[in-house]
């Protein structure tokens, strides 16, 4: 059975573990940064010396095995990572088995949006719900979907591909090859791109945006009005879709959520007749950048997926 598990979070810049108890306790967490120069041996390097580090430190507690949230498409029953264009050299790469072999534990792999998503249904927002949707406002959009209790994966396990459902039929192109994908109007990268549109600033961030539209700015200000409003048709479009009591936002731009929420709720209420008569809970998660290390350590512990 295990005392606890181990979750870690591989990003393209930023590795992240912890050790997480049985019942829902964080013990120990590390974080550092992903040797990108380095290539895929030296990224493995680092997640087992993190992972080392954690299960050094509980001397006499056992542990249950390892969980790992990878921003790409995984093939779960192979422990390999078919696509992940964040970080070079991990496709079509055993990920699972190069872990295992250096640390003698399981490794279950899983999807980073989709580990948040467990993760928030475990100890957060979505505690004690078995149906529940989670869109991560990051660099991208990332999703993960929670059906009666389980990780919706898909025939190919590419589900939750929720930051490129269509908003705007003949909007900005995405790399995806589809034009107004929501994350076009509704991340990180895309607030910075409609800053520049509207010369506000070259090379702003996301975070001066919303600084420059807590200041009063109007240009500011109606860019997170375009977040609210692709926000509120993606979820009208899952609500309509799904039917589920509840659908929620994560990752950095959320920190805009006062500033977006008014126009995302009256775009919603626009385009759902079920959030109108019979509104399921939309709201921001709870665990911040911590959902996807909760998620992770949750896979061995024992939870069934789909």
């Amino acid at each position: 059975m295990g005392d606890y598990a181990i979750g870690v979070d591989l990003g393209g810049t930023n590795l992240r573990a912890a050790a997480i108890s049985r019942d829902g306790k964080l013990l120990h967490k590390v974080t550092g940064a992903v040797p990108v120069n380095g290539g895929r041996d030296a990224v493995i390097a680092d997640m087992v010396g993190s992972i080392e580090t954690l299960r050094d430190g509980l001397p006499g507690q056992t542990l249950a095995g390892v969980g790992v949230g990878i921003p790409g498409f995984i093939l779960l029953d192979a422990g390999v990572v078919s696509v992940a264009p964040n970080l070079p050299g991990f496709e079509n790469f055993a990920v699972r088995d190069a872990i295992e072999k250096r640390l003698g534990a399981m490794v279950i792999l899983e999807n980073d949006a989709n580990a948040a998503a467990l993760g928030e249904q475990w100890m957060g927002a979505g505690r004690d719900i078995e149906d529940l949707v989670l869109l991560t406002l990051g660099t991208g959009i990332g999703g993960g979907i929670i059906a009666n209790g389980r990780v919706l994966h898909g025939a190919l396990g590419m589900a939750g591909e929720l930051g490129h459902i269509t908003v705007s039929p003949n909007g900005y192109p995405c790399g995806c090859g589809n034009n107004g994908c929501v994350e076009k109007y509704a991340s990180a990268t895309a607030v910075s791109a409609m800053a520049q549109l509207l010369n506000l600033g070259q090379g702003l961030s996301s975070e001066e945006v919303f600084h420059l539209a807590k200041s009063g700015n109007e240009r500011a200000r109606m860019i997170f009005d375009t977040v609210g409003d692709a926000l509120g048709i993606l979820l009208g479009n899952l609500i309509n879709t799904f039917n589920f009591p509840l659908y929620l936002l994560g990752g950095g731009l959320t920190a805009a959520w006062e500033l977006f929420e008014p126009a995302m709720r009256k775009e919603l209420a626009h385009r759902s007749f079920i959030y109108r008569n019979n509104p399921p809970r939309v709201e921001r998660a709870a665990l911040g950048g911590d959902a996807g290390l909760y998620g992770a350590a949750r896979l061995p512990l024992g939870r069934t997926l789909l």
